[in-house]
């Protein structure tokens, strides 16, 4: 998710769930190799487990950035191969790759050959006049056969031409079934789901049929939800024990400490607190909390007691209202 998830947004998320495994915005390969490494590549040791998506098409950049990344300590490197956007494509990477599986297949290989951080694989079920039925098992048998570690399915096609990437992520029509589908024609690999997943009530639906998944704009844009995902995941099975009820305060004191280290080596509070708005979705209170965000933490000489400020409106105690259905965010 570029220019979302960079890492005072994973930090964030971080401190909402100590399980998720989280991941970077697309870095692309040529960037690694000749770009600032450490302003693309470091990251807090709190974000564990963390996952670094890679955007590339040519094997020995891609082998060589992961080569590069994997010095970092990344969890789990992933190939981008689902977004749709004219920058991208303009690359030959991303969504497009699609159109050629054995070369995404070449990509896969090169990349395992150099590191031994798990390769996963982020994929549309198909692009523009393909049937999905007919590509996306060909596609998966071929990256899985490169030895792909995971692959993660955007339940949707990509239109190359046409659609903006936001009407990429909405009006081509979600096909969850197939992707159950690819799941049980491969019991023995890694899949996961991903596209309109809103909470986490739809996310444990999904679960019955997949190994994992995967939440984009409803984590981004509706944060507080994540601060149910610890326990979400014991109820599931799936992780250890998690408190019965999560520290807000905490957070407030924790991204207060964070943002005011910022500050101290020149970064500005907005950098930080423009990834918080979505915290206190349905609370009592969250539009003046927003208001806060957006306006008082933009001002120079901006400080963490704004974060304080922010949170102090807010009816925590309270708890979110319920929301109808035609609020929820999509994911």
């Amino acid at each position: 998710m570029i220019d979302w998830t960079d890492r005072h947004c994973r930090f964030l998320h971080r401190q909402l769930s100590k399980n998720a495994l989280l991941y970077t915005e697309m870095v692309v390969a040529d960037a690694i190799i000749h770009g600032p490494r450490d302003r693309l590549l470091s990251f807090s040791p709190a974000e564990h487990p963390v996952a670094l998506q890679l955007g590339g098409s040519d094997p020995k950049k891609l082998a060589e950035a992961v080569r590069i990344a994997a010095d970092y300590g990344y969890d789990e490197i992933n190939l981008n191969v689902g977004c749709p956007s004219d920058r991208v494509q303009s690359g030959t990477f991303g969504a497009c790759l699609m159109r050629d599986p054995r070369h995404v297949a070449d990509l896969v290989e090169a990349m395992k050959r150099v590191s031994s951080v798990p390769v996963t694989v982020k994929c549309r079920i198909g692009v523009d006049d393909q049937e999905p039925t007919d590509v996306l098992p060909d596609f998966l048998a071929r990256v899985i056969g490169a030895g792909a570690d995971a692959v993660w399915i955007h339940a949707r096609k990509a239109w190359l031409q046409g659609l903006s990437p936001k009407e990429n992520r909405e009006v081509p029509p979600l096909d969850y079934a197939l992707v159950y589908a690819m799941k049980r024609e491969n019991p023995d690999v890694f899949i996961g789901i991903n596209g309109g997943i809103a909470d986490l009530e739809q996310a444990a639906g999904h679960l019955a049929h997949m190994d994992g998944v995967m939440l984009g704009r409803a984590a981004y844009h509706n944060t507080g939800l994540l601060a149910g995902v610890d326990a979400f995941l014991k109820d599931a099975g799936l992780a250890g024990a998690a408190t019965a009820e999560f520290d807000w305060l905490a957070l407030r004191d924790t991204m207060a400490d964070y943002a005011a280290e910022l500050i101290g080596r020149g970064g500005r509070l907005h950098h930080v607190t423009r990834h918080m708005v979505g915290l206190f979705q349905g609370f009592a209170g969250a539009r003046r909390f927003r208001q806060i965000l957006s306006t008082d933490a933009t001002r120079p000489g901006a400080g963490p007691e704004v974060i304080a400020a922010a949170f102090a409106v807010v009816d925590i105690d309270g708890g979110p209202r319920v929301q109808s259905e035609e609020k929820k965010l999509a994911g």
